[in-house]
């Protein structure tokens, strides 16, 4: 139980005595939601860089139906919170939030209200009745006490407040998008927030984005990162899952990791519930999303949007109802990977290019506006000091569950001049793939299961046609050690493999032949799933273990292997 405790420093009775900074005004920030709080928690510091004379204290309300995580956000970032019970006894300067459901104290304090999205673009349910209102919209009382100020980021918000709400009008200042500054301003470093995800240059990633509730995109269709996952192949796609912290907070991430248990062990990159979504959307190829503001900040960075679901609690008007209108559909009856692809296409993305133009005014200058507005209510001077910085987003790692088996398609497509073969070859997460129905396989058309060593689905390691050891083996009697004790404890098995530490991979069969598949002329940093792939379609279709394949994963060419059968080393020659 959360027990309150007198709040002494930097407000309270004899606040004075405690106090090491002055503090000639003190903000108090609403902290209701993980959200909201997170919006704050981004664009202040830099907006009080430096200034000691505003005394900053977190108020914790804990009256929202998504209020938790909000207390281990605050903690963790090293705030000094302060009980709600005990903000009608404090006298603040300005109260400053991101949640428009507020209740505060009767007072004479202004009330600034930041958006924690794009701001006033859908309807939501009222906490305090029942009905809907406008999301980012303080209660009637403040706006007619005239103390509410709500800042926006164009001025075509106006009018849409306005229409939506008229007790709104009169109460607005253009301050601009903190958060869409920081997206442009970290452009430049695309590179490296793909590289803390592991991405190279030949694999997209496309975002899954959901805001909360029935008409969002989990709300609809929760499988959809899992049907993602098994029509998009591994080898050139990762889905990542962008889950609003109002989905955290409700359901708890127990349930939520639950619901998406299948699309995490098939690689799911489940993003954090705050801070992190930025980082993973800069480093995006694709957003597939719903009304929700992280589509609309894809859209305006120039990504390529399929819509999976949309809500219709958007504000006719706004710019998310606008992409909402003319961006592409996700059509759950038609293939999923060839939708995707077309999404590429510029055709496609002309329907919505100016959709930044109708959400964003003036980008670059949001903390210098903000600054300014925040120091007229606080009734201070501006710093002397440059104006805010904009900083660059740093890139964030996230962890994702190991793929440790694959449905592996391959065909067997051309003789090269008679002296290679080609090899197309596609994996796809076993996981995600249970539901899937691959294309059915003909004299040269191929489907299999492989797994590694680390498989830890008991039903999925004893179905699997091929074995992959996850590391390289030492020597290449380790390998042979490793591929005797792997086919003799898998039955069912076909086929194991193994790189070597020294380059190259050696396959063993049931029949006891091992073969050699080397990288001429360059050092293969494989691992031995290609080789595996190679020789499995090789033996289904029938052709001598030996040559030149040319393997092409996801229809792109590859590094050569050359086979050959090991004399004097199958199962039988070694005793």
């Amino acid at each position: 139980m959360h027990t309150e405790r007198p709040l002494r420093v930097p407000v309270g009775q004899d606040a004075e005595r405690w106090r090491t900074f002055p503090g000639e005004r003190t903000l108090v920030v609403a902290a209701r939601t993980v959200v909201s709080t997170t919006r704050i928690l981004e664009c202040l510091p830099a907006v009080l860089r430096d200034d000691s004379r505003v005394s900053v204290v977190f108020a914790y309300d804990p009256t929202s139906a998504f209020n938790d995580g909000v207390l281990d956000l605050l903690h963790g970032s090293g705030c000094r919170v302060m009980p709600w019970s005990q903000l009608g006894d404090v006298s603040p300067d300005l109260v400053l939030t991101a949640s428009g459901n507020v209740g505060l104290p009767e007072g004479t304090c202004p009330v600034l209200v930041l958006p924690h999205g794009v701001g006033f673009q859908k309807y939501v349910p009222d906490s305090r009745a029942d009905r809907v209102r406008l999301s980012g919209l303080v209660p009637d009382a403040l706006l007619e006490a005239g103390r509410a100020w709500l800042a926006t980021s164009h001025p075509d918000q106006d009018q849409q407040l306005l229409a939506a709400h008229p007790k709104a009008a009169g109460r607005t200042l253009l301050v601009g998008d903190p958060c869409f500054d920081e997206l442009t301003a970290s452009a430049a470093l695309r590179p490296a927030h793909r590289a803390a995800l592991g991405l190279g240059d030949d694999r997209r990633l496309v975002v899954v984005s959901s805001t909360w509730g029935p008409t969002s995109l989990l709300g609809e269709r929760p499988d959809l990162p899992a049907r993602l996952l098994a029509a998009l192949p591994y080898d050139t796609y990762r889905v990542a899952a962008i889950v609003h912290p109002n989905v955290w907070a409700a359901h708890g991430s127990w349930q939520l990791r639950r619901n998406l248990a299948a699309a995490l062990d098939a690689g799911l990159l489940l993003v954090p519930p705050a801070h992190a979504w930025r980082s993973v959307l800069l480093a995006s190829d694709l957003v597939v999303g719903d009304h929700g503001s992280v589509t609309l900040y894809g859209a305006a960075l120039g990504r390529p949007v399929l819509l999976g679901a949309f809500g219709s609690d958007s504000v006719p008007g706004t710019a998310a109802e606008v992409l909402g209108r003319h961006a592409p559909r996700l059509d759950p009856g038609r293939d999923a990977r060839r939708q995707v692809e077309a999404a590429f296409e510029p055709a496609a993305r002309a329907r919505y290019a100016g959709v930044a133009e109708r959400a964003f005014s003036e980008p670059g200058r949001a903390l210098v506006r903000l600054r300014t507005v925040l120091y007229e209510l606080l009734r201070l001077p501006e710093p002397s000091s440059e104006p805010p910085p904009v900083r660059a987003l740093a890139p964030v790692r996230v962890p994702a569950e190991p793929v440790t088996s694959w449905r592996v398609r391959t065909r067997v497509a051309a003789r090269d001049d008679g002296s290679r073969t080609v090899v197309e070859m596609e994996r796809i997460p076993a996981a995600a793939a249970s539901g899937h129905r691959p294309e059915p396989e003909s004299s040269d058309l191929f489907d299999h299961l492989a797994c590694t060593d680390e498989e830890r689905d008991l039903r999925t390691a004893e179905s699997a046609s091929v074995v992959l050891r996850a590391a390289p083996a030492a020597s290449g009697t380790a390998a042979l050690r490793w591929i005797d004790g792997t086919l003799a404890a898998r039955p069912g098995c076909l086929a194991a493999a193994v790189s070597l530490g020294a380059g190259g991979h050696l396959v063993g069969l049931r029949d006891g032949r091992i073969v050699e598949a080397t990288a001429p002329g360059a050092h293969d940093t494989h691992g031995p799933e290609r080789a595996a792939a190679v020789v499995y379609a090789y033996l289904r279709a029938g052709l001598p273990l030996s040559g030149t394949a040319s393997p092409r994963v996801d229809a792109r060419p590859g590094e050569d292997l050359v086979l050959r059968v090991r004399a004097g080393e199958g199962t039988a020659g070694r005793g």
